[in-house]
């Protein structure tokens, strides 16, 4: 890809480095960010080149970062590793299958609504009496509601559960059978809304692929907790003070999940 120095920079450094990369750039083609990530190890090969000149390897401090710093990569690159075997397409569908039986079904209403400012008879009283007349709700809405966005599309608010609207809205809502106008404007904080339901269903479950990176995760982290529970209990672990003293081993439990210190967490 090109050389520095008489040095060679490979693809598959760029690829590495392309990893390193915060999330949003690490599934791009790799081509969309080839040239700044090559000008970065350009940069970074110049800089490593000047370091070794000036010897920075012998440098005690640098020697003790060093160490940290290989001890980072074998523990991310060893969980990867038993991540790998615990997360398997297999096992990520037989959780999703138990999620699913765990799950209740919830009820979801397709409806439209006319918003006006105000509830008098020449606002949403008026729409309701229209309406009750044989008015065409999508019609009217287009006409009325100063929710521009759904006005557009005659009022219609798709499909949505009882905790996606505001709590007067949807106690109205779902309070109507399929086919049913409200027979009053129902006020919430943006104004009164007119509401009829088009149509009532119970919800689907979330897809496979809506889930998938959820339940990786979860995987993830129950590998994680299994592996560092394992290499505990093989493990002869001894405690400090700060002041060198010994720590009684009754007070030296590792922290709960959610404690101060955090597990290693799932590499991406």
């Amino acid at each position: 890809m090109a050389t520095v120095n008489g040095q060679p920079v490979k693809l598959s450094e760029l690829e590495v480095a392309q990893q390193a990369l915060p999330p949003q750039y690490r599934n791009v083609p790799l081509q969309s960010v080839y040239a700044a990530l090559l000008d970065r190890i350009i940069d970074s090969k110049l800089v490593v080149s000047d370091g070794r000149k000036n010897k920075v390897n012998d440098d005690p401090a640098f020697k003790k970062r060093m160490a940290f710093v290989e001890e980072q990569v074998i523990q991310d690159y060893w969980l990867q590793r038993e991540i790998a075997k615990k997360v398997t397409p297999d096992k990520m569908q037989q959780r999703y299958e138990e999620r699913l039986k765990s799950m209740p079904s919830e009820e979801e209403v397709h409806a439209r609504h006319i918003l006006v400012s105000t509830e008098d008879e020449a606002a949403a009283k008026a729409l309701i009496a229209e309406l009750k007349k044989g008015a065409a709700f999508d019609k009217v809405a287009k006409e009325k509601s100063i929710d521009k966005a759904s006005g557009a599309e005659g009022g219609d608010l798709g499909w949505f559960k009882k905790s996606d609207m505001v709590k007067e809205f949807a106690d109205a809502a779902f309070a109507l059978k399929k086919g049913e106008l409200t027979e009053a404007p129902v006020k919430t904080q943006f104004g009164y809304h007119v509401v009829q339901v088009e149509d009532r269903r119970k919800a689907p479950p979330p897809s496979f692929e809506e889930m998938s990176e959820q339940i990786r995760e979860e995987l993830a982290r129950e590998a994680i907790t299994g592996l560092l529970d394992q290499l505990r209990s093989a493990a002869k672990i001894e405690r400090f003070n700060l002041d060198g003293s010994k720590v009684d081993p009754a007070a030296a439990k590792p922290p709960a999940a959610g404690g101060a210190t955090p597990a290693p967490q799932p590499p991406k």
